[in-house]
């Protein structure tokens, strides 16, 4: 299998070359990993992809000195690659659980670590990251556009088999009820779905007869399984859904079918078909029939579909989800903010790519309501151990200000919140720390925290924003350290 560790730029080993050979590679460096904008006008992202951080940090150092000599060729890289192949990750990650609803500019993994060690880890966590993420949240709004149940099967059209496997797994944890992928099932404990293709009723030949000889094998070769007959082979309404009905109830196939049954529309005015196969099946007596729809959906058109009176029980969907296709590249960044105890920070032109610097912790603030019991009402990111941070585990009056607007500030009085903080340890001095969850159990968390936003932020267009601040204390180093570093640029020349 391939060791996605060492799925890696170069740039990250010529920089610890660096970091070796100047003797800095154990100072003690802090990473944060987050991003800058959600896409798709998204309100926020959903985490997943950690726990394969988790494995990819802790597989550090297994490569032999002869791997990374195909990279870093010739004696004076030597001593380098020695020292890399006895490297271990010693340090400490935190983390934010997987199904975690996570905003902008909050770290979802922090790296403390040396180094060294830090550095070179920072491509394969944004590969795993980005593609993980991106899949978990266009998943969480396809299921979000409908109450019907949502099942991935976007395999076939993923970037290649790991996509593919770990594609799933977020689109599970992100709201889906079920993948197609046998191998995201047997790597998670979960059952798979599938029914036919249209080349399993071609198979019989292009005749009706055919269909109907195929629908009547795939039942007796499938009795006490759930049931879905592909009806748009030839054609959906003149012969489709009439050879369904026909070999359901010659294999005595009814509503009292405890397996459950139904057919599959893949192509046409699905809201049209829908709507009459309903009719039709109710007519026969089949009211429990269910119809499950594809055929290239995402949110948009579930919601057209729903809009216009579709009767559709479930949905399929492939590539919307699989690739995420209208947002394919997810924005994760990883950042240096400490180094040796000193706060750091990337300055650019570009406003938005301004970083918080420092070690840092975010909290998410609850409140009770009473019409709609536990609800969240603001995250906020401080420095490990300030001001703030002490004022919120103690239970104290707090107030939060608004980063781009301090006039605009909102205050949490002393016994009408709660809190938890959004990153846990995971990785203590190298060594995996914390509990392990199923990919049922991160389903189920996701699906907790969903339930904890307000309605009009969980909406699709123009979401209400969720309040999401930063401390006093880590807002005033940023500014500090901005000026002192714009006056030092102010009054820099050469000769």
């Amino acid at each position: 299998m391939l060791d996605y560790s060492y799925c890696s730029d170069k740039y990250q080993y010529t920089m610890g070359k660096s970091f070796f050979e100047t003797g800095r590679k154990d100072d003690i460096a802090v990473f944060n990993l987050f991003y800058r904008v959600a896409p798709e006008n998204n309100n926020w992202a959903v985490v997943s992809g950690t726990e394969e951080v988790i494995e990819c940090i802790l597989n550090l150092g297994k490569a032999t000195p002869d791997f990374y000599e195909k990279f870093l060729p010739g004696d004076e890289y030597a001593e380098f690659r020695k020292f890399l192949s006895t490297m271990k990750f010693t340090g400490n990650v935190h983390a934010m659980r997987e199904g975690e609803i996570v905003f902008p500019n909050e770290p979802v993994v922090i790296v403390e670590a040396p180094l060294i060690e830090a550095q070179v880890l920072e491509t394969p966590l944004l590969c795993i990251m980005n593609h993980q993420m991106a899949v978990a949240t266009k998943a969480s709004r396809v299921c979000r556009a409908t109450d019907h149940p949502v099942s991935e099967f976007g395999s076939r059209r993923a970037h290649g088999p790991w996509a593919a496997t770990y594609g799933a797994k977020a689109a599970i944890i992100a709201g889906c009820a079920s993948s197609s992928n046998i191998l995201t099932g047997v790597m998670n404990g979960v059952p798979s779905t599938g029914t036919m293709a249209h080349s399993f009723i071609t198979s019989y030949g292009s005749t009706v007869e055919g269909e109907h000889k195929a629908f009547t094998d795939y039942i007796k070769t499938h009795k006490g399984e759930n049931l879905i007959l592909l009806i748009d082979t030839y054609d959906t309404l003149k012969c489709g859904i009439l050879n369904a009905i026909r070999s359901f109830k010659e294999q005595g196939i009814d509503d009292s079918y405890p397996g459950g049954y139904g057919v599959r529309l893949d192509s046409g005015d699905l809201a049209y078909l829908s709507i009459k196969v309903r009719k039709i099946l109710d007519a026969h007596g089949m009211k429990r029939c269910k119809i499950f729809a594809t055929n290239s959906l995402d949110e948009y058109l579930i919601t057209d579909l729903e809009r216009q009176g579709a009767k559709i029980d479930s949905y399929g969907v492939g590539d919307a989800i699989a690739t995420s296709k209208a947002a394919p590249c997810f924005g994760n960044v990883y950042k240096l903010v400490q180094i040796a105890g000193q706060p750091v920070l990337k300055r650019s032109e570009d406003s938005i790519k301004l970083i918080n610097p420092g070690f840092q912790i975010t909290y998410r603030i609850t409140k009770s309501d009473p019409d709609h019991g536990e609800i969240f009402k603001a995250d906020v990111t401080c420095l490990r151990g300030d001001s703030l941070s002490k004022k919120i585990e103690a239970g104290e009056e707090f107030t939060i200000n608004d980063e781009r607007d301090r006039y605009k500030y909102k205050t949490f009085e002393a016994g009408t919140y709660s809190w938890k903080p959004l990153q846990l340890q995971v990785i203590k001095d190298g060594e995996r720390c914390g509990e392990r969850h199923t990919l049922l159990e991160k389903k189920a968390y996701y699906d907790d925290t969903l339930a904890h936003f307000s309605p009009s932020e969980r909406r699709l267009i123009n979401p209400h924003y969720f309040k999401v601040d930063i401390s006093e204390d880590l807002y005033q180093l940023k500014i500090s350290i901005l000026d002192t570093l714009n006056k030092e640029i102010a009054a820099f020349s050469i000769d």
